[in-house]
Formats: structure tokens, C-alpha cells, sequence
């Protein structure tokens, strides 16, 4: 905010009262082009700003009522130092109008979102974030070239208003509407104004590493609770009639801590029973191209025993997990639900119903997200001692975010590795000696 201008005449009230009344403001200069008057009426005198614009023209405006009978209330009512914010934000208005003007066509938030939507093959699960960032229509018909970091900053924190989400999830979604609005700046940079990605980054950035920190970690599950979660799928599979496609889908999370993205688009030639693994599809996350298609995630036999049932009969090109589809069955009243049919999965929304029973049904925290497996693996590979490069190419994702999110548990993890490289230094005591007594016998 700026530095607020004294003007003995205007800014006490006492001073104010001993003008004349006159149609004509008594004008005090708050830098540059911009001033702030005060009219002095029969009773309460008014604030009016001006903008010089040149050849002895000005534009004005009447902001508020002075603060000479009532107390000023910062909406009606301004004091002096409220009637220079008043008039500075209306001259910031006036600039983001004119810059608008001069770059020609208008581009908003929801164009932008728009054209990142149309060019990503699986736009399905940014279309469930980025409808946050177009909940607020004011937002969303903002022009990119008027977009402010306040603005971006007061849509970040309503994410949070009220538990509205949790803290991952927001985060998720801030991701998401950083990656769309970098795109449009980097599509249309000759009709932006330069500063447009210092405003996307600082608009967006995370202040508030220790509380994801926290978040974090009340995700990871111990190897127990797995096993509940695993259990529970299984159950609500059977009673459901999933045909065994959500305990798949609930194994195959768990046992690589992949993206559901990821695991999603897993084929069935990527079981690769003889060696015991997965050949996981790398993420479409980032902007720059990945060096291979697949990473090579080993299983136990168990878990591989539990998938290969979903191979059999079925060509490699076919998605390896699929999920039934239901429909009414015909008969009296709404009828009753049938299998149809069976389709791979869509975006990570499709597991959301069933993993609301899963949860229920394990008896474990309503906040714990099919997330938390990957934060687990990625822990349960730190203290097993892994190096953390190699965490980082079984999850997708790079030794610096492992090391900037998970940064406790690498620090454990080579302390560890730290105190089996010990080797005792201290003599062996050399224990004395006592000598024998000899008893005579009488």
C-alpha cells in the first residue's frame, strides 16, 4: 500500500471545518497525475479525485462522504487517509482499463481455461480442478492483462474458506490453474503485458511449506492400515458386484504409489508377470519431455497374482484396470442396478463414491485421499533406506520435491544410514584378574 500524504488543511477534521462551502474541491496532490480533493458543503463535505489526462483535461470523481460529522466507515464514510486508498484504487482501475485497451483483444481467466482444456488429450480430471478457478464469475471474465497477484492470492485462500477443501487438495488445484494461466501467457505473450508470469508466480506461490509438510504426513499409513484399506475393497467389491475391478484399482495404488492418472493408463502388456513388475506410463505433468515412456515398478507375487486375473483372454493393447458400468434395470419403480458392461476407468473422480465406503468400512479418518498411498510409498522407500534419486524415478517426480516435501524423512533416512557405517573405537576393558584362594584342609 502506499505511503499515505499529510496535508495539514484536509486530513483533521477541525481543519476541514473551517473552509468555506464551494462547489469547487480544494485539491491536495498524491504523486504523478492523480489528486485527491476535498468539497466543502452546508454539511458534510465530500472527497472527489482527478486524474490529469493532459491539454487541461481532467476526469473526477466523487468517492465518498468526508468523516466531519460521522465517523468514517471505510465505505460510505472516508477519513482522509481511507479517501487516498479510495483514490488510488481508482486510478489503478483506470490504468488496468487503458492497458486493456491498448493490447486489443480482450482475453479473461475463462478463455484461458477454455483453450487449455481443448489441447490436453485427458482433460477430464483438470476440468473438475479448473472449475474452481471459474466458480467466481467476476474472476473468471477478468481480463488475463488485469489479473493481479491480490486477485489470484484472495481465489487461493477461498479454496480454504470454511474447510471448503483440505489443504493437499487445494494445492492440487492451485497446480492445476498455475499450469492454465502459464499456458495462455506463454500463447499469447505478444498480447500481455510482460510482468504476466512474475503475476501468475507470485500470485500463486506456496508460503505455508510446513503446514503441506503436516498435511502430509497425517496421510501416510502405516503398513496395517494399508492392509484395512485393501481389505475393505475387497468387501465392498464383492458386495457391490465390481467383479474384482476396485480391489485392482485399490492394489495397484497401493503397491506402486503411481498417479491415479498413471495407473489408469496402464495397458495389459505392462504386467509383466515373468519379471514381476509394472511398467508404469510416466505423467503428463510438466512442460518439458520426458526422457522414457515407462518407469519399471517391481511387485511382490502376491500383488502380481491379484493382477494377472485381469489379463487373461485379453489383447496388451486393452487398459489393464477397467470398472463396471451400470445401468437401471427395467421393472416396476426405478428398478434395480445391473452390470452392462465393462470401460476403463476416467478421472481420478470415477473412485471417489467407492472410496468413500472403502473408508467407512476400514474405519479410518474421513480425510485420508487415495493419495496417501503414494505418500506412503514414497516414505516406506525413504526408510528402507533407498537412495532418494531412486525414490524419485520409481514415483515420477524429481529428487528436489522429495527432498523439499519429504525432507524429515530423507534427514531419518541417512541418519540411519550414518549410524550402520559406526564401528566401535574404544580397547576392549581388560578384565582383572583375582587370584585363587587356597583353602588348606585340617
Amino acid at each position: 500500500m502506499a505511503r499515505h500524504i499529510r496535508s495539514t488543511g484536509l486530513e483533521s477534521r477541525s481543519a476541514r471545518l473551517t473552509l468555506k462551502p464551494s462547489l469547487k474541491p480544494v485539491y491536495h496532490n498524491l504523486g504523478g497525475k492523480l489528486h485527491l480533493g476535498y468539497r466543502r458543503g452546508k454539511g458534510a463535505g465530500h472527497w472527489v479525485a482527478r486524474r490529469y489526462l493532459g491539454d487541461e483535461r481532467y476526469l473526477t470523481k466523487t468517492l465518498a462522504e468526508a468523516d466531519d460529522l460521522t465517523d468514517a466507515n471505510k465505505v460510505t464514510v472516508l477519513s482522509f487517509d481511507q479517501a487516498q486508498d479510495r483514490a488510488r484504487a481508482w486510478a489503478s482501475d483506470l490504468d488496468k482499463a487503458d492497458r486493456i485497451a491498448a493490447l486489443g483483444q480482450v482475453i479473461t481467466v475463462r478463455d484461458a481455461v477454455a483453450e487449455y482444456l481443448n489441447e490436453r488429450a485427458t482433460a477430464r480430471d483438470a476440468r473438475t480442478k479448473l472449475k474452481h478457478l471459474l466458480a467466481d464469475p467476476a474472476l473468471a471474465e477478468t481480463p488475463l492483462a488485469a489479473l493481479t497477484v491480490a486477485d489470484l492470492v484472495q481465489w487461493r485462500a477461498s479454496l480454504l474458506d470454511n474447510d471448503k477443501m483440505s489443504e493437499t487438495s487445494a494445492r492440487r488445484v492451485v497446480n492445476d490453474a498455475r499450469a492454465c494461466l502459464n499456458a495462455a501467457a506463454k500463447r499469447h505473450r505478444d498480447k500481455l503485458p510482460p510482468s504476466m508470469r512474475d503475476t501468475i508466480r507470485d500470485g500463486f506461490a506456496v508460503s505455508r511449506k510446513v503446514k503441506i509438510e503436516n498435511t502430509r504426513e497425517k496421510q501416510i499409513l502405516i503398513e496395517a492400515d494399508i492392509r484395512r484399506l485393501i481389505d475393505a475393497a475387497r468387501k465392498i467389491d464383492e458386495e457391490q458386484g465390481w467383479g474384482g475391478d476396485l480391489e485392482r484399482m485399490v492394489v495397484t495404488l497401493a503397491s506402486t504409489g503411481a498417479r491415479f492418472s498413471q495407473v489408469a493408463r496402464l495397458r495389459v502388456a505392462d504386467l509383466q508377470i515373468e519379471h514381476q513388475r509394472l511398467m508404469m506410463p510416466t505423467s503428463r505433468k510438466g512442460s518439458g519431455e520426458k526422457q522414457t515412456s515407462h518407469t519399471a515398478i517391481p511387485l511382490l507375487s502376491e500383488v502380481v497374482d491379484a493382477l494377472k486375473r485381469a489379463t487373461v483372454g485379453r489383447r496388451g493393447t486393452e487398459p489393464l484396470l477397467l470398472r463396471p458400468r451400470w445401468r437401471r434395470a427395467p421393472g416396476p419403480g426405478l428398478g434395480v442396478l445391473e452390470v452392462y458392461g465393462r470401460a476403463a476407468w476416467g478421472g481420478a473422480t470415477t473412485l471417489t463414491r467407492p472410496w468413500k465406503a472403502i473408508i467407512r468400512r476400514a474405519g479410518l479418518p474421513t480425510k485420508i485421499v487415495p493419495y496417501s498411498f503414494r505418500h506412503s510409498s514414497i516414505v516406506r522407500g525413504l526408510r528402507a533406506g533407498l537412495p532418494t534419486q531412486l525414490v524419485a524415478q520409481l514415483h515420477d517426480t524429481s529428487a528436489t520435491m522429495i527432498e523439499r516435501y519429504y525432507g524429515r524423512f530423507v534427514s531419518d533416512a541417512l541418519h540411519e544410514l550414518a549410524r550402520a557405517a559406526l564401528v566401535s573405537i574404544m580397547p576392549t576393558p581388560v578384565t582383572p584378574v583375582t587370584p585363587l584362594r587356597v583353602v588348606e584342609q585340617g
